[in-house]
């Protein structure tokens, strides 16, 4: 592909490039996938209104987010494996978001450890956690979290329970791959990525001594099964607040009742997700969910958004329905997979570009002048058509 223009040509390469199994793993959702398509059709439903013979000369989409200063509203969002769309991934996606301007969060899940992303880092990172059963392992993981110096900690609260993801359980994932006769076949025709693979890490660097068994997703949902504990409540959340005692951003609130519950907790942030629609299929789009949420406690706490975004035009919309903040996970993964580090600076460029080019034709010149009066109306989440 001679020409990259936008995050879709970075996904066809991607999918060229990377194995069947660990492509197929960033790009699915759950069950019939309703929820993981609907996350990006219903944000293209929503309408931009042009504007014109407006001054939008200086345009600027600096702002910030829990405080720290970001080149757009946009954080990488936690991926789990992502070292294995592209050797050492985590650590490349962390260089190239530093380089950009924007936050990196790392996934408890990852394949690079947060030892391995300090190493590399010069400014502090995210930490996203999962809460296990074991809490001295959950302890340890925050300290570890501390001692890399990361500047927020991410609460994941729903993924307690594995959702199917039935491209998983087909293609017999394992980590690193099994060598079947398929998966040598595959990785026959993506010789780049194994020559990579020799090098870089191989396993879940952040759980090292605490995974056994979990090499194939059925024992890795098993696992999860087990170690994830079920149990999570708000009393959890106020005890990993204690632990921390930093910035806490409390991700995969999807409903009003649980936004205002997440904000007694004193979080200084919560964000609208379905979790890329890989948990509970059949729930309602991010997008869908945000006016709502947005209206009912952002006054109260920094409300931000995931779940669909692979434009520009995507994140302008997030941030006029009320998110302070955005965080793109697939987005990022595709331009992993298609180039490695150079590819997420692709990836953060195009996403740039659409959005400084949207906010122009749409009559804006300041990011954080944008509002729901860039919409058109009637083309709104929840509005009366």
């Amino acid at each position: 592909m001679a020409v990259i223009t936008c995050v879709e040509d970075l996904r066809i390469l991607a999918k060229k490039r990377v194995p069947k199994a660990f492509y197929d793993y960033a790009d699915s959702g759950s069950y019939t996938e309703s929820t993981y398509h609907a996350n990006s059709t219903d944000l293209a439903d929503i309408k931009l209104r042009q504007r014109v013979a407006l001054n939008v000369d200086n345009r600027s989409t600096k702002t910030t987010m829990v405080g720290q200063e970001v080149a757009m509203p946009v954080a990488i969002a936690p991926t789990g494996l992502t070292g294995m769309q592209w050797a050492n991934g985590e650590m490349l996606g962390a260089i190239a978001a530093e380089k950009f301007g924007i936050p990196f969060t790392l996934s408890t899940m990852s394949i690079c450890s947060i030892e391995d992303v300090a190493s590399v880092t010069k400014k502090p990172f995210w930490f996203q956690l999962y809460v296990m059963r074991d809490r001295g392992f959950v302890k340890s993981l925050i300290e570890r979290a501390k001692a890399a110096k990361c500047s927020a900690l991410v609460l994941t609260l729903d993924l307690q329970i594995l959702g199917q993801r039935h491209k998983d359980i087909k293609n017999g994932m394992t980590v690193p791959p099994k060598m079947t006769i398929t998966n040598i076949l595959d990785l026959m025709s993506k010789p780049g990525w194994a020559i990579r693979a020799l090098s870089g890490r191989k396993t879940f660097g952040n759980l090292a001594g605490h995974i056994k068994g979990a090499d194939s997703v059925i024992s890795l949902s098993q696992w999860t099964a087990s170690k994830f504990d079920p149990t999570l409540s708000w009393d959890d959340v106020a005890w990993i607040k204690e632990q921390w005692g930093g910035k806490l951003i409390l991700k995969g609130i999807l409903d009003v009742e649980d936004a205002k519950l997440a904000v007694q907790t004193g979080a200084d942030a919560i964000i609208v997700s379905n979790h890329g629609g890989r948990q509970l299929d059949s729930a309602v789009s991010s997008i869908e969910a945000l006016p709502e949420i947005a209206a009912a406690v952002g006054d109260k706490v920094e409300v931000w958004f995931d779940g669909g975004i692979r434009t520009g035009q995507d994140v302008l919309k997030a941030v006029a329905l009320g998110a302070k903040g955005t965080l793109i996970g697939r987005a990022f993964l595709y331009g992993l997979g298609a180039m490695g580090e150079a590819g997420v600076t692709k990836a953060l460029e195009i996403i740039h570009k659409e959005m400084d080019i949207s906010m122009a034709l749409s009559g804006i010149s300041s990011i954080n002048a944008v509002s729901r009066d860039i919409l058109v109306p009637h083309t709104v989440p929840g509005a009366k058509k």
